[in-house]
């Protein structure tokens, strides 16, 4: 049996580092868009969850087989204060921090809803420092810390973790397509600018300049080029009033008088 909580120990303390570094690797990816530029599905963001919680699970595993196991004695106080242990007080220590930061990312990632942005993102920024002591426990404290599998698993994990790291801190922000604006708010002159449009010929509509650089057409009309009358005002003037208090009569515009034609003019003296 003591064997049983040993082993039991031993396997869940490197499957919930596998599963710490999958979260890890899957948020980063994420972050980096090495898995694609489209839109990301909703089960990616439930699989980064799914490893997360999946590390806590096997962490409480680890952490409850320690206790349980009677070959080194291990109480409440040596698996959650840091250098309480007798046995190899350092390399427990940093599994100790590593369970705390776990737990502390876990729960601000439950409520995310409930709490800033700022908040949420500085506690799961701790998810770098998280990796980095979990994986020196597992390299100080474990049992198969001189396995040679384990140690290239961890030496390929590290370097991919460490590369998709840099590439997280340089990427740059893509550019936004709109307009640019300078400090006072004003368009910026490397905007666009206003399309160039032919002359328009009399009673068109004709080109009126907009503040986007988009033309509106907008109906004007010449009554001197297209010889029609003018047309009445939209809006019915109001009258001026008189100076006994009475109101004066409109005078509303007429059409001007047109020239009679040859043909009509003879059809008349006939």
């Amino acid at each position: 049996m003591n064997q049983l909580w040993w082993y039991t120990a031993r396997a869940s303390g490197i499957v919930g580092w596998a599963m710490l570094s999958a979260g890890v690797l899957w948020g980063l990816a994420l972050s980096t868009r090495t898995l694609g530029s489209r839109p990301r599905p909703n089960w990616l963001l439930d699989m980064h969850r799914f490893l997360g919680a999946a590390a806590v699970v096997f962490t409480g595993i680890h952490v409850s087989s320690i206790v349980a196991d009677s070959y080194v004695h291990f109480g409440p106080t040596e698996v959650l204060v840091p250098l309480a242990s007798g046995w190899h007080p350092v390399a427990v220590a940093w599994g100790i921090v590593a369970f705390y930061l776990l737990l502390a990312v876990e729960v601000t990632s439950l409520l995310r809803r409930h709490l800033s942005r700022r908040l949420w993102r500085l506690t799961h920024l701790a998810s770098f420092p998280l990796f980095t002591v979990a994986t020196i426990h597992l390299l100080s404290a474990g049992t198969d810390r001189e396995n040679p599998p384990l140690r290239l698993t961890v030496l390929a994990v590290t370097a991919a973790v460490a590369v998709l790291t840099v590439r997280r801190l340089t990427a740059r922000r893509p550019v936004a397509a709109s307009a640019r604006t300078d400090s006072t708010g004003a368009a910026d002159p490397a905007g666009p600018a206003d399309v160039a449009v032919p002359p328009q010929r009399a009673g068109s509509a004709a080109p009126v300049p907009m503040s986007s650089g988009v033309q509106a057409a907008v109906p004007t009309w010449s009554s001197a080029a297209s010889g029609t009358a003018p047309r009445p005002p939209l809006h019915r003037p109001r009258p001026a009033a008189s100076p006994r208090g009475r109101r004066a009569p409109v005078a509303w515009p007429t059409a001007p008088p047109t020239a009679a034609s040859p043909a009509s003019a003879s059809g008349r003296r006939a």
